[in-house]
């Protein structure tokens, strides 16, 4: 006994005969025969690079991407490194691919230690080629530790520190109650690649107050206070 043929639900069936389903069916087999041609088309080869990789600025905090543009057939295998380390695909670095011709990397919560030499290698069975490019890192000025209150008695040395950065490296200065310090041989201030120190000596009266340390770069701004007491 043959069992009864159950009916497509409605909207399911399409009619052979219809001129649109015909449209349909000789465009999708256009497409797929244009796609197998332009594969085809491409040369087996050792990758080529189309489009060098170019130097990027990434500031703090931020992110970077470095991409470039590659022609290589069979697909490519691409590794990343940063002067001369290979780069895991990660949270922290993401391998891209755009599209079969671009390959990016970019390089997520920007800190001045991301600052180097970035090479990608694009190997497949023919060869194999590369490219570098630099990451150049850019930081807000900052004072990171301001300078701490001090009670000194006179004709001592007094000394204020504060820790500071930024990339480029920012301008210092410091003040007294608002006004910038003259230096001379008695009152001066030194800056270093992270620390800045203003030194009082043979300390008088006339130098309490309150004192001020202030960096500066094109990326920003900061200040820090602390207060001399002389007895």
């Amino acid at each position: 006994m043959s069992k009864a043929k159950t009916a497509p639900p409605p909207g399911c069936t399409l009619n052979i005969n219809d001129p649109q389903v015909q449209e349909a069916a000789i465009r999708i087999q256009a497409s797929y025969r244009g796609h197998r041609s332009r594969k085809e088309l491409r040369e087996k080869g050792p990758p080529k690079i189309l489009q060098d990789l170019g130097d990027v600025v990434l500031v703090e905090g931020s992110a970077a991407k470095l991409e470039c543009r590659v022609s290589a057939f069979p697909d490519p295998f691409i590794v990343w490194y940063k002067d001369g380390k290979e780069l895991k695909d990660g949270p922290k670095y993401r391998y891209v691919f755009e599209d079969p011709d671009f390959v990016a990397l970019v390089v997520r919560d920007g800190v001045l230690a991301d600052l180097g030499k970035y090479t990608v290698t694009i190997k497949n069975p023919f060869g194999e080629t590369s490219g570098s490019a630099c990451i150049l890192v850019e930081v807000p000025a900052k004072v990171s530790k301001g300078p701490d209150n001090i009670k000194a008695k006179r004709g001592t040395t007094v000394v204020l520190k504060a820790e500071i950065r930024g990339e480029p490296p920012p301008d210092v200065a410091w003040l007294k109650d608002g006004d910038d310090i003259d230096e001379d041989e008695r009152v001066f201030f030194d800056v270093g690649d992270t620390n800045t120190i203003l030194t009082i000596k043979n300390a008088k009266l006339s130098d309490a107050g309150k004192y001020e340390v202030f960096v500066e770069n094109n990326l920003g701004t900061d200040q820090s206070f602390a207060r001399v007491d002389i007895l």
